[in-house]
């Protein structure tokens, strides 16, 4: 992990598309602005980390059986056209 130092106003870019700059500091809570590409999803990572979870739960329930059974009668249906 890399760690810096910034005061607030300063910044820190990544890339060569996104920039973090410190925008105020209270205490122990310091407030980021973030400047990316909207194609970037930027999330706090307790956000991040429930959609991870969600999404491993919606794969879970996949049910690949009716997804084949759905693909061959859409094939079927294709070739009847």
């Amino acid at each position: 992990m890399l760690a810096l130092t910034r005061k607030k106003g300063e910044s820190i870019i990544i890339s060569d598309n996104i920039e973090i700059v410190v925008i105020s500091i209270k205490g122990e809570q310091v407030k980021l602005g973030i400047n990316a590409p909207r194609s970037i999803p930027v999330n706090r990572k307790e956000i991040y980390e429930l959609i991870v979870a969600s999404n491993k739960e919606s794969a879970s329930n996949f049910n690949l059986s009716a997804f084949k059974d759905l693909n061959s009668d859409l094939k079927k249906k294709d070739k009847s056209d």
